[in-house]
């Protein structure tokens, strides 16, 4: 039941232009003082696992919809992977961060009270922070529009997709009073599709959009998605999220995918909705919307956002001159026993996984206690950490319960 689309044919939603690739700014944390190591799980550690293991298999807030599946179960009549070129032409229109690097998870409105308009009011608190992002670069298209989110206005950044920023020779910002601002991209992560742009803060009165932690999202709560779709700015659609957690391959390199995580809505979001905001009832940001699966080459309800938890992490690691490495782990794998769980089919010589002890037949069900499903999740779990990281994972092995710190390595 936990199986859909593998291979996702996803439109991604802007006119980008060229290739500006993502930024590696520095080295990961290289010299972590924890060893790779495992060791029996302790009684309270079992019983942990045990719970986990015995229960209905669902995440707190998932919808139950399939996860990501085999690469023969793509949906009947998608679309074909593209950057949406037609709107360049000119004239159209893991692993959770701490607590200081998510200084905007406060509501920047209540919850609307019964019978009144909840679209309304997210449209009317959060428009503001939301922007519409205009591109110029020497590739063929000349010129694409996006959007961007206003991430932290003391300092002038502003989130949005990579792809959105890719060969970009300049960037215009236009703001939702129709003030118009010269931008400067700072970084981006090709493999999760998300970028840092600059604008002088002095230049004009910004407003940061607050960011809700993605546990918060439930299956079946309001989205509305505000952006600039066909470069029409400040636009609102709404609709419900229609999944959570969904495994797809992302990235703004559409020939080098990495799996990542997303959040489906059947909101209406179309070309130039790329770096805009989803947002929940109260008006903060859940989701950076990224892309579509589609059959027309327009929305069919089938659009999904990168978490707000990756997009903070992500930026501010590009703002810390952090590195933008993936984590490699170094198994290949299936499914596990019953609904949770990874088998290891193999531990490739000399991986950060051979190191710390995993073995062919070890079955992982949670990294740092965050339960796993499939290799797909497994992957993108892995692949938002860092190269030196530590990764604590708790595997069955025979019946017994294990615990095994590994250290990440890079895919290079």
């Amino acid at each position: 039941m936990r199986r859909i689309v593998a291979a996702l044919v996803l439109f991604a939603l802007i006119a980008g232009a060229g290739a500006l690739t993502g930024l590696v700014l520095s080295e990961g944390e290289r010299g972590s003082a924890v060893t790779p190591s495992i060791r029996p799980a302790s009684p309270e550690e079992a019983a942990s696992a045990a719970s986990q293991a015995l229960s209905d298999g669902e995440l707190p807030g998932s919808s139950g919809v399939e996860r990501a599946g085999g690469a023969d179960e793509g949906l009947p009549g998608a679309g074909v992977d593209e950057l949406l070129p037609s709107d360049r032409a000119a004239g159209s229109g893991g692993a959770e961060p701490s607590p200081e690097a998510l200084p905007r998870l406060t509501p920047q409105m209540t919850e609307p009270a019964a019978g009144a308009e909840p679209v309304v009011a997210v449209a009317e608190a959060l428009s503001p922070s939301v922007v519409l992002v205009e591109i110029e670069s020497s590739s063929e298209f000349g010129f694409g529009l996006g959007s961007g989110i206003v991430w932290d206005a003391d300092n002038g950044y502003i989130v949005t997709n990579q792809h959105v920023v890719e060969g970009a020779a300049t960037v215009g910002i236009v703001l939702s009073d129709g003030a118009r601002l010269e931008g400067e991209v700072i970084g981006g992560s090709t493999a999760h599709d998300v970028a840092v742009v600059r604008v002088d803060p002095a230049a004009a009165e910004l407003t940061a959009a607050p960011f809700a932690p993605a546990s918060s999202v439930r299956v079946g709560q309001l989205a509305v998605a505000i952006g600039s779709p066909l470069g029409l700015a400040g636009t609102v659609t709404a609709g419900i999220v229609s999944a959570v957690r969904i495994q797809v391959q992302g990235g703004a390199d559409p020939t080098s995918p990495v799996p990542v995580e997303m959040i489906q809505t059947d909101a209406a979001i179309n070309r130039g909705n790329s770096g805009g905001a989803l947002a929940d009832s109260q008006g903060r940001v859940i989701g950076m919307n990224t892309m579509i699966q589609t059959t027309t080459g327009g929305s069919i309800g089938l659009g999904f956002a990168v978490p707000s938890d990756t997009v903070d992490l992500i930026a501010t690691r590009i703002v810390g001159g952090e590195s933008l490495e993936l984590g490699y782990l170094g198994i290949e794998g299936g499914a596990g026993d019953g609904d949770l769980g990874v088998r290891v089919t193999k531990v490739l010589p000399g991986s950060p996984a051979e190191e710390a002890g995993l073995l062919a037949g070890d079955v992982i069900i949670s990294i740092d206690s965050e339960p796993m499903y499939d290799i797909y999740e497994l992957s993108a779990a892995i692949k938002l950490r860092r190269p030196g990281e530590p990764v604590e994972l708790t595997v069955t092995r025979r019946g017994e319960i294990y615990i095994v710190t590994a250290i990440l390595d890079s895919l290079g």
